[in-house]
C-alpha cells in the first residue's frame, strides 16, 4: 500500500520554509455535483481559483500573457473566443479551441465581419486580438457570470451559457450579439472554406473571463517562487503580472524554489524522484484538487517507495499513479 504522504492545507502549507521545494500542480475538474444543488454550474476550475482567486478576472491575464499591452489594472476586460458548437442529437456542446484549428488569418477575417456588431454592443474598441482570444473592456457586460471554455468545453452548453448576476437583461443582450454573429459567420466565405477542406465551422462566440488584475488574488507560495514552468496561457500571463521567469520545459538543474503547471506530469516524476534521491531537492510539495478541492501534499525521500509489512524485501517505488490517487 502507498504511504500515508503527509497532507497539508493551503493555509498550513510552510510559506518560509528554507528548505529546497519544488512545487508541482496538477490540473483538476470541477466538482460538478455542488453546482447541481444550486442549478448554476461551479465557478471557474478549481486551478483557475487557486491561482487567480475567486473572482476569476483570467481575461486581463490572458492579455498580459499574449501582448506587450499596458493594462490598466482597473480596467474590467473581457475575453471573445471564435468557437464552434457541435450540433447533437437534442443539445449543443462546446469543442476545445484545440479542435478546431483556427488559423491567424482566418481569426482575423471573422473578427473583420463581426467588429461594428461587437464594438457598437460593447461600446469600445477591441484592445487586441490573438489567434484565438480577442479581448475588449466589458462595458455593458461587465456583470455576467461566465465560464472558460477549459471549464465548459465537451459539454452541453445550455447550462454553461452566461447568466445574469446583479443586473437583469445582460445575458439576454450577449445571446442578440451572439446570435447576429452566428448569422453573419454562418454565410462568410472562412467558413465555407473550412468545411471544403473538412474542419468545423466556426459558428459562434464564446465570452469569458470578466475582470481586473486589481482582482488577482495568487496563492501565498508563490512568493518564495523563482520560475514557473509551464506553458499554459494563464500561467503566461500570471508570469508577466507577477514579473517571476517563465518557460515551457523544465530545466532539471533549476528546481529549487520553483513551481510547474503541466499536462502530463507522469512524464517528469522520475526525473524529480531521482532529484529527491540525490538531495538536490528537500522535497516536493504536490498540489491536486480531488473532487474540485485544493490538496497540499510534502513528499520527501522517505516517502518515494511503498511501505510493507515484509521488511526483509527490497521496497518498491511508488509509481506516479500510486502517488495522485493516495
Amino acid at each position: 500500500m502507498p504511504p500515508k504522504i503527509r497532507g497539508m492545507t493551503a493555509n498550513l502549507t510552510s510559506q518560509t520554509s528554507t528548505l529546497r521545494r519544488f512545487t508541482l500542480m496538477v490540473s483538476g475538474e470541477d466538482a460538478i455535483d455542488a453546482g447541481l444543488e444550486r442549478d448554476t454550474p461551479p465557478s471557474g476550475l478549481p486551478q483557475e481559483r487557486f491561482l487567480l482567486g475567486d473572482r476569476l478576472p483570467i481575461a486581463p491575464v490572458l492579455l498580459l500573457g499574449q501582448s506587450d499591452l499596458a493594462v490598466n489594472p482597473n480596467e474590467v476586460i473581457a475575453c471573445l473566443q471564435p468557437v464552434h458548437f457541435h450540433a447533437t442529437r437534442d443539445h449543443l456542446i462546446l469543442m476545445a479551441q484545440s479542435q478546431i484549428d483556427l488559423t491567424a488569418n482566418e481569426s482575423a477575417n471573422l473578427l473583420q465581419v463581426a467588429l461594428p456588431f461587437i464594438e457598437e454592443d460593447f461600446r469600445n474598441k477591441v484592445l487586441f486580438q490573438g489567434q484565438r482570444d480577442w479581448f475588449i473592456p466589458a462595458g455593458p457586460f461587465i456583470s455576467l457570470a461566465t465560464h472558460s471554455i477549459d471549464q465548459a468545453h465537451g459539454r452541453n452548453i445550455d447550462w454553461w451559457m452566461p447568466r445574469d448576476t446583479n443586473v437583469t437583461g445582460v445575458a439576454k443582450l450577449w445571446r442578440k450579439l451572439q446570435n447576429e454573429i452566428q448569422m453573419l459567420w454562418h454565410i462568410d466565405p472562412v467558413n465555407q472554406e473550412r468545411e471544403q477542406r473538412g474542419y468545423p465551422s466556426i459558428n459562434s462566440l464564446w465570452i469569458s473571463g470578466i475582470g481586473k488584475l486589481a482582482d488577482i488574488q495568487t496563492p501565498r507560495l508563490l512568493e518564495n517562487v523563482n520560475q514557473l514552468y509551464g506553458d499554459h496561457p494563464v500561467l503566461v500571463g500570471l508570469a508577466k503580472y507577477l514579473a517571476i521567469r517563465q518557460q515551457r520545459e523544465i530545466d532539471f538543474s533549476k528546481l529549487q524554489n520553483t513551481f510547474a503547471w503541466i499536462d502530463r506530469p507522469e512524464i517528469i516524476w522520475d526525473s524529480l524522484r531521482k532529484a529527491l534521491l540525490s538531495k538536490e531537492l528537500d522535497e516536493i510539495e504536490v498540489i491536486d484538487f480531488p473532487q474540485g478541492q485544493t490538496r497540499h501534499r510534502i513528499l520527501t525521500a522517505k516517502d518515494l517507495n511503498k511501505k510493507s509489512w515484509a521488511f526483509w524485501k527490497k521496497s518498491e517505488p511508488l509509481t506516479w499513479q500510486e502517488i495522485i490517487s493516495e
